[in-house]
């Protein structure tokens, strides 16, 4: 793509780099080893013509590995956290295939075990920062406007508007909205309100509207337009010059891992249902009961604390509030949290979906609930089994039963059980935010499902809780 160009010499200049940190993780380690005293005293010494052969099996392998997992290929959205496990998996591979051939045609490995593990770190560590430097500067570039993406939006409803606000809140995934095309033909559901973005054409123009505006990328963000529609785009536009990408219905697809399968020959998409079953199931229990019972114990002295606190802040209440809440299969439970609020705070109003900056908490409770200390209590719900650390935020029945009704598939997100944190969460889908939104993530979250994932949401969580406020 035109826009893709500028990138190509920094993604040239980018696998230089990481051969020259391979060697230098294999020179720095051969320091350490040899040279220092922060190693035992290696049984026999080589010098650094020894492992020469090492290092260029190493930038070979690194090579084609990197290649082979499109370690290369722009990516607009990866997290810093994904990144790293793409590193830490590729350069892991590589080692494990490097350590296998010198054995092979060595006849063993004569080469410092403790220097090949500590190069393995230090090339990680390095490649990983040299990532984080290279998405700062694209995202510095794109947001000034140099690579991005002309795009054009097929579409005018409420879809192709989710698709252009979620573009113009991310400046630095480099796409450039020229405008869209809508067939006028059909009525216009739901218009770009308070959006300045200008109509070029009909459906029927878009190959003109695609060459006359120079546009990169296509984004079908209708699901009112049938397959014939959709396959009319796709045969009319140039795929050597343009990209196109189809935005299913936020609620028919979106929650769903779709990939690409095949019958004999027979191109088929799998839709996969929930991935937290069977066996999957009892690791993450066994990783919630291990994790709760040490939280627990560790941060026992700071609830005792937090416990003398509120007694002695709000002496008319109680320590601890249990409220009900629904989980795995619809089925209720009494989630603990530290009292946050005045006693009887919803006496004269019923059920009352919690604010930023709620009047009815106390003084304390706001620090409280801009830290998420006042959630510590459910680490108790987890260890008894009614909770897990990640998972879909449990909310109280009165809400499910409106939601439910309201909500497509809403329903569905109570198929894993409830957790202390969650995908939505950790995506600043917080407190008074869209139920909509959080529900796609939540049912995003049932169908992808891997321990990874509850380990990143963990680690995002509690950066969080220190970058953002809750309150």
């Amino acid at each position: 793509m035109r826009a893709q160009r500028i990138f190509l010499v920094l993604t040239a200049l980018l696998a230089l780099i990481d051969l020259s940190l391979v060697v230098a993780s294999l020179a720095v380690a051969y320091r350490v080893r040899f040279e220092t005293d922060l190693l035992p005293p290696p049984a026999l010494f080589h010098t650094w013509e020894f492992y020469r052969p090492l290092v260029l099996a190493e930038i070979v392998v690194f090579a084609l590995v990197f290649f082979l997992r499109d370690m290369y290929h722009v990516r607009r959205n990866t997290s810093r956290l994904d990144e790293l496990q793409r590193v830490a998996v590729s350069i892991g591979i590589s080692a494990v295939i490097t350590v296998g051939l010198a054995s092979f045609i060595q006849r063993g490995f004569p080469y410092s075990r403790s220097l090949v593990v500590l190069s393995w770190l230090l090339a990680i560590l390095m490649i990983w920062i040299a990532r984080l430097v290279q998405f700062r500067l694209q995202g510095m570039l794109r947001r000034a406007g140099i690579g991005s993406e002309r795009v054009l939006i097929v579409g005018s409803g409420e879809v192709a508007s989710a698709v252009l606000q979620k573009m113009q809140t991310m400046p630095n995934w480099g796409y450039a909205v020229v405008g869209y095309v809508a067939d006028w033909s059909a009525e216009v559901r739901v218009s770009f309100s308070g959006n300045d973005l200008r109509l070029l054409g009909r459906l029927n123009d878009i190959e003109e509207v695609v060459n006359r505006h120079r546009i990169d990328e296509v984004i079908i963000a209708d699901p009112a337009l049938n397959h014939q529609d959709v396959l009319g785009i796709v045969q009319r536009l140039d795929p050597r010059l343009v990209s196109i990408k189809v935005f299913p219905d936020v609620f028919q697809l979106l929650s769903s891992e779709v990939t690409l399968s095949d019958l004999h020959g027979l191109p088929l998409l799998s839709i996969r249902d929930a991935a937290l079953r069977g066996w999957r199931r009892g690791v993450k229990r066994v990783v919630d009961v291990a994790l709760s019972v040490l939280v627990l114990i560790l941060l026992s002295p700071l609830m005792l604390l937090i416990a003398l606190l509120i007694k002695a802040t709000s002496p008319g209440g109680p320590v601890f509030f249990a409220q009900e809440r629904v989980g795995l299969d619809g089925r209720a439970f009494w989630v603990l949290k530290f009292r946050s609020m005045s006693p009887n705070a919803e006496a004269g109003t019923g059920p009352v979906w919690a604010a930023r900056n709620d009047p009815r908490a106390t003084r304390l409770g706001r620090f409280l609930r801009r830290f998420s200390l006042d959630e510590f209590p459910q680490f108790v719900n987890v260890l008894l089994g009614d909770m897990s650390i990640v998972g879909p935020r449990p909310e109280r029945p009165h809400f499910v039963r409106q939601f439910t009704e309201r909500i497509p598939h809403y329903w569905e997100r109570h198929r894993e059980k409830a957790g202390l944190t969650g995908w939505a969460q950790v995506n600043g889908l917080r407190g008074d935010t869209s139920i909509e939104e959080r529900t796609a993530y939540d049912l995003w979250y049932v169908e992808n499902w891997t321990l990874w994932l509850d380990f990143k949401i963990m680690l995002r969580t509690i950066v969080a809780i220190f970058r953002h406020s809750n309150g």
